[in-house]
């Protein structure tokens, strides 16, 4: 029994080391088992099982053909083919086949599967920041339009005032000929900074900038003409508001009308809006309706919304409302300063 053990122990170290499991393992399992039959049968079922799960079936099955066949000339005590041994040897064998390929096959797909959940997360992760940049980039391109009209109302009206300097006290005079100087510098460093993120089909003809800035008013009266139902109630002057406040409610409400339409054919959207200090608030709401299959959304617009919410240092918060309605609210805190005045120019 001693050349036996050693044999065994020797086939055991080869397949617990990894560096010798393949190609010495296989080769010493079956030198061995061609030798002692019956006695390491276990570990070629080993063997076997192994090079199942690595997709090496043929060889496998090499393996136990070579060991089978020569075992006919191997130890008389123990050979598989003595007393009808073969038909467990062959069960064992076949049992770790198939074994062996089933275990490979699950990992296989676990590891698929993993690998696709890995490549989706990736894929969101860059859809949301594409999202929080595309409205970033947003964000620049309306404060370029607001602020540039802004800065040529200035630059015109101070160019009108200095075409009378004569009838000016000389000092009113060279102010307003710095202040003039001063708001066209700041218009052409705001477009030389700003006017690259503006889209290429919103540039007006001859360069000439009108504001960006529309009323939620109007997008809702819009959303009514195209047969949605919109109950708006406003408290509170936009002009008490900043003007990025105003972008951002405008923003909210037409990304949550558009996702109300596109889910919901009938039902009515509630849209409250506070612009009161000490923040701007706002709300829209819509029930369960009638379900639509034939849009379909991206899925990230609230993505930008809330990177513009944040910017202004205020919160969005979207989700469901109670009896299947679906509800986005924003609060945006009003700037310490500017509220003690009470007014926004």
């Amino acid at each position: 029994m001693a050349p036996v053990i050693a044999s065994a122990v020797v086939c055991a170290v080869a397949l617990l080391v990894p560096p010798l499991r393949w190609p010495l393992a296989p080769i010493l399992v079956t030198a061995v088992t061609a030798w002692w039959g019956w006695l390491t049968v276990p570990l070629l079922g080993i063997v076997m099982f192994d090079l199942a799960v690595a997709r090496r079936v043929r060889i496998a099955a090499g393996c136990a053909a070579v060991a089978l066949a020569a075992n006919l000339w191997g130890c008389p005590a123990t050979r598989v083919w003595a007393q009808e041994r073969y038909v467990s040897v062959l069960f064992v064998l076949l049992f770790a086949v198939v074994l062996g390929l089933w275990l490979g096959s699950r990992r296989r797909l676990l590891q698929a599967l993993a690998s696709d959940v890995e490549h989706l997360r990736v894929e969101a992760q860059l859809r949301e920041e594409a999202a929080r940049v595309a409205e970033r980039s947003r964000i620049a391109a309306e404060m370029h339009d607001v602020l540039a009209h802004r800065l040529s109302l200035i630059a015109l009206h101070t160019g009108v005032l200095t075409t009378r300097s004569a009838t000016l006290p000389p000092p009113v005079a060279e102010r307003l000929a710095l202040l003039r100087a001063t708001s066209v510098e700041a218009l052409t460093d705001l477009r030389d900074v700003l006017g690259a993120l503006r889209a290429p089909d919103t540039t007006s003809a001859g360069g000439v900038l009108t504001p960006v800035m529309r009323e939620v008013e109007e997008l809702v009266d819009e959303a009514r003409a195209a047969g949605q139902h919109v109950e708006l109630t406003c408290e509170g002057s936009p002009e008490r508001a900043p003007t990025t406040h105003r972008l951002a409610v405008y923003r909210i409400v037409q990304e949550t009308l558009t996702n109300a339409r596109k889910h919901t054919d009938s039902a009515q959207v509630t849209v409250l809006i506070d612009y009161r200090p000490p923040a701007t608030r706002v709300e829209v709401t819509n029930p369960a309706g009638s379900p639509r299959t034939d849009t379909v959304g991206s899925g990230y617009g609230l993505v930008g919304l809330r990177e513009r919410v944040a910017a202004l240092g205020g919160e969005l918060t979207a989700g469901p409302a109670g009896a299947g309605a679906w509800r986005v609210a924003a609060r945006i805190p009003h700037p310490a300063a500017i509220e003690q005045n009470g007014t926004f120019t």
